[in-house]
């Protein structure tokens, strides 16, 4: 039996700030148990919920040496629905009211947390095949291993996966600092290591000391290696294209179910979700205060409010589709405050039109998933995206940008040949968008059946866990057999 360790910042039900902790904790369950021992461990933060803090159960402690630092770690752990879960305690690195903080502060956190995990692992007595890293609060671990821990025979037989589910976001800092934390060689610090423009670089880290590196749609993988999505990294992974593998992310078809969704007034299957989906859709704009028209094209956004979900394309389609079009928006999230803003603006200027709800609630995401009849995602970049799929599940139909994950999982629509599962447009550009969001209304407004017939389709699209599972198990096997 293999056994795997995932290593991650975050993780559901635990915590979570963003599609990360969705991955992180959904994908360890659909292995086979039989195959395959998984266990996630994180760090415990004190901004958790009292109630999981509740259930864990302390396990061991220790100390642990961060370069001259002498640190303690206390080690927690808990069984939920069939899945073991470790967790780090440290209240100086993990107190506050938020999981990260400023990027000075985070560097030292997750250097901290990643080498706790290793200290862990003997202490506990789970020796991974492969520890399973992700993002770059984890990408220290690869280092870790293949330069502290390298004449250890158990240890060193232990291979690494490194994802990336966000390369934006890299963990950049000052070298003399991170040296001083981490006590690594000086070669670590290299441009043929960790080095990056002058500084540290945590996601590099991971890319060039891992043993394979995923990220989370095939698109993505290609689209990382190019200047324009490389984010400065793109000459790195070019040259380690060769344990580079794009794996599309799945969803966690349990959670998200129409036919089982605790969050939704109406549920529902494919079987009949032309006649109930539209129940969902009045109560929606009830719960909303927008009026209850059956007939309006009812479109749906929640997403984290940034340049990279492509909302400075917005602003002039939003006024253009408000004033001119028998439309409504329901919008939920937060983000940059010049968005958050702009869509007070328009919900105060068109209230029968635009609901903004400044904010996150799970109930709410689930009623406006079942409730719209399409959902807008006009992404400057998007690595896998989960919200397209969860759309396609609940029968609302995407609108994307055909860029990384909503390229790989939306197919557009048809109209010669009625095939497809969404719409999409290519470019980034505002105009562009408005094009295809009207080419959306104009089927849901003229065509009612093949409208209904796009929504089936794609609730009928299957994107759970299973298909990915089993290209990390061949890869996890792949790596398991190089020696050295």
């Amino acid at each position: 039996m293999k056994k795997i360790l995932f290593a991650s910042s975050e993780a559901v039900p635990f915590i979570k700030t963003g599609g990360l902790a969705d991955v992180a904790g959904s994908l360890p369950k659909y292995f086979d148990r039989k195959k395959y021992d998984v266990r996630i461990i994180l760090p415990k933060y004190v901004c958790m919920e009292e109630k999981w803090k509740s259930r864990l159960k302390p396990v061991t402690e220790f100390y642990v040496d961060l370069g001259w630092r002498r640190q303690y770690a206390g080690i927690l752990e808990a069984e939920i629905d069939g899945m073991h879960y470790y967790f780090v305690d440290n209240e100086y690195y993990f107190a506050g009211s938020h999981p990260y903080g400023e990027i000075y502060q985070d560097v030292e956190k997750f250097a901290f947390f990643s080498k706790a995990a290793l200290y862990a692992i003997e202490k506990i007595g789970f020796w991974p095949d492969v520890i399973h890293c992700n993002d770059w609060q984890t990408g220290l671990i690869p280092v870790f291993l293949k330069k502290v821990w390298n004449a250890n025979d158990r240890y060193r037989k232990i291979k690494t996966v490194f994802s990336i589910h966000n390369i934006r976001f890299q963990g950049r800092w000052k070298i003399e600092e991170v040296r001083d934390v981490t006590a690594l060689p000086a070669d670590v610090f290299t441009p043929e290591g960790m080095e990056s423009y002058g500084e540290s670089n945590y996601l590099k880290a991971g890319i060039v000391y891992a043993d394979a590196v995923t990220t989370v749609s095939k698109s993505y993988a290609m689209e990382i290696m190019t200047p324009e999505g490389g984010e400065g990294l793109d000459g790195v992974l070019r040259r380690y294209g060769f344990k580079l593998f794009g794996i599309l992310n799945g969803l966690d078809y349990e959670v998200f179910h129409p036919g089982k969704d605790r969050f939704i007034p109406v549920r529902f299957d494919a079987s009949n979700a032309v006649k109930k989906k539209p129940q969902n859709k009045a109560k929606l704009q009830e719960a909303l205060g927008l009026p209850k028209q059956p007939d309006v094209f009812l479109i749906g956004m929640v997403s984290r409010m940034s340049d990279q979900k492509g909302f400075d394309l917005l602003p002039g389609a939003l006024e253009e589709l408000l004033a001119r079009e028998n439309v409504q928006f329901a919008v939920l999230g937060t983000g940059e405050e010049r968005y958050e803003n702009m869509f007070r603006y328009y919900a105060e200027k068109y209230p029968d039109k635009l609901s903004a709800n400044i904010s996150y609630s799970e109930q709410a995401a689930h009623m406006i998933y079942a409730g719209a009849d399409a959902f807008l995602m006009p992404s400057l970049f998007e690595p896998c995206g989960l919200t397209q799929l969860i759309a396609l599940r609940y029968g609302t139909v995407p609108i994307v940008r055909e860029t990384g994950g909503l390229k790989d999982t939306v197919e557009p629509y048809n109209k010669f040949t009625q095939e497809g599962t969404g719409f999409s447009f290519a470019n980034y550009d505002a105009r562009e968008m408005l094009e295809i969001i009207r080419n959306a209304m104009e089927l849901y407004d003229t065509q009612k059946e093949c409208w209904q017939n796009l929504m089936l389709r794609g609730m009928r699209q299957n994107f759970s866990w299973n298909s990915s599972i089993e290209e990390y198990e061949r890869l996890y096997e792949s790596i398991c057999q190089v020696t050295g």
